[in-house]
């Protein structure tokens, strides 16, 4: 390995070591700043303490002036990992690719940090603190500052065009007011004046302290008021079209790093399906328990506020943590309606299937009183056993319960109406419970169904297994009901306490 390429290595590279101790020196360098910037106010200007700071300071800002030309002349251009070019291209393209790079925001605060070096600009200095930002273990799964500067860097040309707007219009501005009024404007004494004046009304922010005098010259500050208030709708556009993705981003990660728990997660909302809300909102107190929608696009519009919003693929286990899957209390997997059946059925088994593995590997999924129940929703039949087998607890058959609930209806009249009143919330729904307290001995199914009638006022239709998930439904009087098994009932409200 050459000097070059250690050295690119050591301010380039994050899989190498040199890469590590670099950086860790930088940090270092970061905080000893900090700490001198924070201790500088305590001491008397010109005392002794005061010079040993302003020494220590100069001597931390040479490295830092070190570390960044090293970090521009180390930089390889990607085109030259391409592309063959001659001696003369290659120099060319070293130097603009170069610029380039120290153009890019990161690279500019070091940049305007160092300038701190020199006396007139020491004002600069507080501008270090901006170099925190660059730490990835206070965002563990993305950097929303990172996210920032990637917008930037990615609508430079918007940006460029913005600021050359900008640019042109108070450099057009200042010159103009200058030349009409540099003799009978005693306010007005320089170009570099009139280039304050112009900034300070395109912005509309309008200090007051240099005012055009003449009639030409307040023709000129019409003129630049009028293009002030389009720049501004520009760079609002620039803004809303570059930064949008980048704050939603900042969502995310403040809900990942957030204390969320016991929330429950939507996976495969789509537009069209607010009736999924609408139940949800009846069955769920938003207050106790937190429901979060998880797809792969952006939030739709309409959506009520109360529904946290997260983007992302829930088919890859890599951005399962978004939403914290490991931390909720359930998952719901809905089928699409707007694709085939079977081509919607093979999405949800990928996704419970991705679920159910990443929470296989999940060390907070170890450690859970309760494992995380995964909902799934089927459009076809064939499929159960698949979305079953993936890994789900609870199978939905959505097209079959409602067709059989139709051809049932055909020759018992009366039964769809009565059925769906059954699982309307504040109907007789249909609930699952444990055995309450006092009841520990085995007893009868008659026994028991007429102590919680009597107590409670449920009625007692069958009781499940939990071990084996298996239900049985009006079963016989005599039936032993032992302890640990759970009970299916009719309630107008959850009455036993859920397993």
């Amino acid at each position: 390995m050459t000097a070059r390429d250690f050295l690119h290595a050591a301010f380039h590279d994050p899989r190498t070591h040199a890469y590590r101790v670099v950086e860790s020196v930088v940090w270092i360098l970061i905080l000893a700043s900090v700490a001198v910037l924070v201790a500088e106010p305590f001491f008397p200007q010109d005392s002794r303490g005061d010079s040993i700071l302003q020494r220590i300071d100069r001597v931390i800002l040479s490295l830092f002036a070190i570390e960044v030309t090293l970090r521009i002349l180390t930089y390889r251009p990607p085109e030259l990992a391409v592309f063959k070019k001659p001696p003369l291209g290659r120099l060319r393209t070293e130097i603009f690719a170069r610029i380039r790079f120290a153009l890019t925001p990161m690279m500019l605060i070091d940049i305007l940090t160092v300038l701190a070096l020199v006396p007139a600009l020491r004002g600069l200095r507080v501008l270090r603190l901006l170099r925190l930002l660059r730490t990835q273990k206070l965002f563990r799964y993305a950097n929303p500052f990172q996210g920032l500067m990637h917008a930037f860097e990615e609508d430079r040309l918007l940006f460029t065009f913005a600021f050359s707007f900008l640019g042109v219009e108070t450099i057009l501005g200042g010159i103009s007011l200058f030349l009409v009024e540099r003799y009978s404007n005693p306010e007005i004494g320089s170009v570099g004046d009139g280039l304050w004046w112009a900034l300070v009304t395109i912005t509309t922010v309008g200090f007051g302290d240099i005012t055009p005098a003449t009639t030409l010259g307040r023709f000129i500050g019409g003129a630049m008021m009028v293009g002030g208030l389009f720049t501004l709708a520009l760079f609002a556009g620039v803004i809303a079209h570059s930064l949008l993705h980048a704050v939603l981003s900042i969502r995310e990660e403040q809900f990942r790093m957030s204390g969320y728990v016991n929330h429950i997660v939507v996976c495969g909302y789509e537009m069209g399906s607010g009736m999924l809300l609408d139940v949800l909102s009846s069955e769920i107190n938003y207050e106790e328990q937190r429901i979060v929608l998880f797809g792969p696009y952006e939030r739709p519009r309409g959506l009520p506020p109360e529904f946290m919003w997260v983007q992302g693929d829930p088919t890859k286990e890599s951005e399962l943590d978004k939403a914290r899957v490991t931390h909720a209390s359930t998952v719901v997997v809905t089928g699409s309606r707007r694709v085939k059946p079977q081509q919607a059925d093979a999405t949800t088994i990928l996704t419970v299937f991705t679920i159910r593995s990443a929470l296989t590997k999940s060390p907070a999924a170890q450690k859970r009183k309760k494992p995380v129940r995964i909902i799934a929703e089927v459009l076809d039949s064939e499929n159960v056993h698949h979305a079953r087998a993936a890994g789900s607890d609870e199978v939905i058959e959505t097209r079959r319960v409602g067709y059989s609930l139709l051809a049932h209806t055909v020759v018992y009249p009366g039964t769809a109406d009565a059925t769906s009143r059954m699982v309307f919330q504040g109907h007789q729904n249909l609930y699952v419970g444990q055995l309450p307290e006092g009841m520990d001995g085995p007893a009868t199914f008659d026994q028991v169904s007429r102590e919680i009638r009597a107590t409670t006022g449920c009625l007692v239709i069958g009781v499940r297994d939990p071990e084996t998930g298996k239900e049985h439904v009006n079963p016989r009087a005599d039936e032993l009901v032992t302890p640990g098994m759970e009970l299916l009932y009719l309630s107008s409200e959850p009455r036993l306490e859920s397993p």
